[in-house]
């Protein structure tokens, strides 16, 4: 007892005015996410330049950038972004990026190119989905909730065109090989990007129609709360 009295270390006094940061256990999981796969992409980057691979140094440093980039539109935007929005968009750039073009997943699996397509398709979908209902909120416009879906599909699959013009641009002046099989390749490309945004175009007309979806309600309803001046300024404009 006189040795464990005696090495016992003394009590320090709480710190005023300080608390540890708590988060919910969503914003713990993206945090978590986007950490793992940022130090990812710093180890690629340090392995890079140790090899000399300048190529892959350039697009794991494009890769690292482009996490940052929607709390960079948040802050600049003063635009609250849903967290699983965020976390699928950090997680799309590391697998097209650092896993489709570092690591060559598109020539090692040939499904690889085709579910990022849907990926992309869905998440552009919900985009087109956002912009169309804020503008809907204006009093002096009110559409249809068929005319919503037709607009969130119609913008997830004019993004995949203008993709593919991309890629055809690149392959024709670059001497890359995005396009791949090229017309096959393509086609097969824009049919999965029709399928995401088809997808997104369905959850949205149900919620325009007040049906309970809870996975897309409660993206929604985050969404509208976060950012009440955009739909003050389209309410009272």
């Amino acid at each position: 007892m006189g040795l464990t009295r005696f090495f016992r270390l003394p009590r320090l006094p709480p710190l005023k005015g300080f608390h540890f940061p708590t988060f919910p256990r969503a914003q713990r999981l993206h945090l978590i996410i986007s950490l793992a796969l940022r130090i990812a992409i710093i180890a690629a980057m340090i392995s890079a330049t140790l090899a000399e691979k300048w190529l892959t140094l350039f697009i794991a440093t494009v890769a690292l950038l482009l996490t940052f980039l929607p709390a960079i539109i948040e802050r600049n935007a003063k635009l609250y972004i849903p967290l699983e929005f965020e976390l699928i968009m950090n997680s799309f750039v590391y697998a097209s990026l650092f896993l489709g073009e570092i690591h060559e997943w598109y020539t090692r699996f040939w499904w690889w190119d085709l579910f990022l397509h849907t990926i992309s398709g869905i998440m552009f979908g919900f985009i087109g989905f956002l912009l169309i209902y804020i503008m809907n909120q204006e009093s002096k416009v009110r559409l249809s909730p068929s005319f919503i879906a037709l607009f969130t599909c119609s913008f997830a699959i004019t993004i995949g065109v203008v993709w593919e013009i991309v890629e055809f641009t690149a392959d024709s002046t670059l001497g890359t090989n995005m396009q791949k099989s090229g017309l096959l390749d393509t086609m097969a490309d824009l049919i999965v990007d029709l399928f995401g945004g088809i997808v997104v175009s369905v959850f949205g007309y149900l919620y325009v129609k007040r049906k309970k979806l809870f996975f897309f309600n409660r993206i929604m309803s985050r969404f509208i709360e976060k950012n009440p001046k955009i739909f003050d300024e389209f309410s009272n404009g």
